[in-house]
């Protein structure tokens, strides 16, 4: 199973880019997609495959904060 987590493109050195996944930073390959710095983006095996628009990924981000939110909940009981 493959997770799809949006990241925020920080930096951008030719196919390079720092991209941040909630605090997390991460180098990926931007090869694959035209994007720049702020732009939202799905990594894959270290590939930003996919170029996402900034309401579509904070959306995603508020969902996946939903299930973690509810997996701490369930722990602490």
């Amino acid at each position: 199973m493959c997770l799809a987590v949006p990241g925020l493109i920080e930096d951008i050195d030719g196919d390079q880019a720092e991209v941040n996944f909630g605090g997390v930073t991460r180098e990926a390959n931007i090869s694959l997609v035209d994007v720049d710095i702020g732009d939202y983006v799905i990594v894959h095996a270290g590939y930003a495959i996919e170029r996402l628009e900034e309401e579509e990924a904070k959306k995603s981000l508020e969902a996946w904060n939903e299930v973690l939110e509810a997996q701490k909940q369930a722990e602490s009981r």
